[in-house]
């Protein structure tokens, strides 16, 4: 494919490359793949992230700059924090994870948790993904 392709802006779950990765420092270790790198944007988009987070691990809390995050929550049930509150996301579930904002997320259920993550900004000191 070539970069003015329509179709190299497509990409299937189903054939994403899983890589096990701790989540900044969070427990277990998650199924993760960057869809999207800031490269294959013409905008302030940093990447868009696909992960799966098995029962009983979590993306460990952590705090960003002055990027943006979305997550949105595809399948399965879990525990969200969001600069000190906690509560329960499911299915459809979209959270704003403000510039300087602390989160994470616990799959405290029996089922996979699938999400996506959209990272926006110009902070050059972010970590960019797990």
């Amino acid at each position: 494919m070539t970069p003015g392709d329509p179709l190299a802006r497509v990409r299937r779950l189903a054939a994403a490359e899983l890589a096990q990765v701790c989540a900044h420092g969070g427990d277990g270790t998650i199924g993760f793949a960057r869809l999207f790198a800031a490269a294959d944007f013409a905008s302030p988009v940093r990447f868009v992230d696909y992960a799966t987070i098995p029962p009983g691990a979590s993306i460990g809390r952590h705090t960003h700059g002055a990027d943006e995050e979305l997550y949105l929550v595809l399948e399965g049930t879990g525990t969200m924090h969001l600069d000190g509150t906690d509560f329960r996301v499911g299915p459809g579930s979209v959270i704003l994870n403000r510039a300087h904002g602390t989160h994470g997320l616990r799959n405290d259920s029996d089922a996979p948790l699938r999400i996506f993550v959209v990272q926006v900004g110009l902070d050059a000191d972010s970590d960019g993904g797990p």
